[in-house]
């Protein structure tokens, strides 16, 4: 049971943190590994999952990668340019409490339930739930620059530039179930096919669409960044969340044969634009 648990966890990317790069199966790692200097603003949360620097003192990141932090007051960090930085307040969105203990419902039900019922259970649930946290910093950051928010809603069709540190693998075999979720920085493009409500999706595509260095994400990032360039300038307009499972993600899982990360597979991610006045209302509040 926690294997599969561990699965089902994955179906969502609500683990601690979750989501990170995996590559086509015919380029090089090495055409997507960067150096940390390549997004400065990127922060780390502990053990896995990242956000995004948006301001001096606050951290753009998923809900569902802040619950560790929530539970254990000696995981209130996030390391940004190298350098620890203490987090004095955490703010979920209002309603997620509620989301996250239907979530944990969800799970009990979902090795027994009829499949159909469980996903269209799963849809609906989705289409209510919104992920996304907000970080306040003991300090001011001084040495690296925020990035700044994408705020139009004008993502579908949109080239993104991803951004991982946890498990990788190729559009072939997807992730290992056991690959280590902190791993080294890789950055990746995909283009947005959905851009509807409080969601952003892409597919990971291996033909003839998929671009130069297409990938997705997978397991130990989620909360981290997707950028849209507006006007020479990449602008945060995502951030990780999880996969757009389907009936037969579910019943690979029930199988014991799932892997995150293969060919055709869609992402999920919170979308910025429409969480926009929620981000600057907060941070002006506080």
């Amino acid at each position: 049971m926690k294997r599969f648990r561990y699965l089902m966890l994955a179906f969502l990317l609500v683990t601690a943190g979750a989501n990170a790069v995996v590559i086509r199966s015919d380029v090089p790692d090495s055409k997507y590994l960067v150096a940390e200097s390549a997004l400065p603003a990127l922060a780390d949360l502990p053990m896995e999952g990242q956000g995004t620097l948006i301001a001096k003192r606050w951290v753009l990141t998923a809900a569902h990668a802040v619950q560790m932090m929530l539970a254990m007051p000696e995981h209130r960090y996030v390391t940004i340019a190298g350098k620890r930085r203490q987090v004095v307040r955490i703010i979920v969105y209002p309603d997620f409490p509620a989301s996250w203990a239907e979530w944990n419902r969800l799970l009990k039900r979902m090795k027994t339930e009829n499949p159909d019922a469980w996903m269209a259970s799963f849809a609906a649930y989705r289409a209510t739930m919104h992920d996304i946290a907000l970080l306040e910093l003991a300090k001011p950051v001084k040495d690296v620059k925020p990035v700044p928010l994408y705020r139009r809603p004008d993502e579908l069709g949109h080239v993104v530039e991803i951004f991982g540190k946890g498990a990788t693998g190729n559009s072939l075999t997807g992730t290992a179930p056991d690959a280590p979720h902190r791993t080294q920085l890789r950055r990746a493009y995909n283009r947005i096919t959905v851009a509807k409500n409080q969601w952003l999706f892409y597919k990971f595509d291996c033909g003839s669409d998929a671009l130069p260095l297409e990938g997705m994400t997978s397991n130990g990032d989620s909360g981290g960044p997707v950028l849209i360039e507006d006007h020479g300038t990449w602008k945060l307009a995502g951030i990780a969340q999880g996969l757009d499972g389907t009936t037969a993600d579910l019943l690979a899982m029930r199988a014991g044969t799932f892997r995150m990360g293969l060919c055709g597979q869609v992402v999920s991610d919170t979308r910025v634009s429409f969480y926009v006045r929620w981000i600057e209302n907060t941070i002006k509040s506080h």
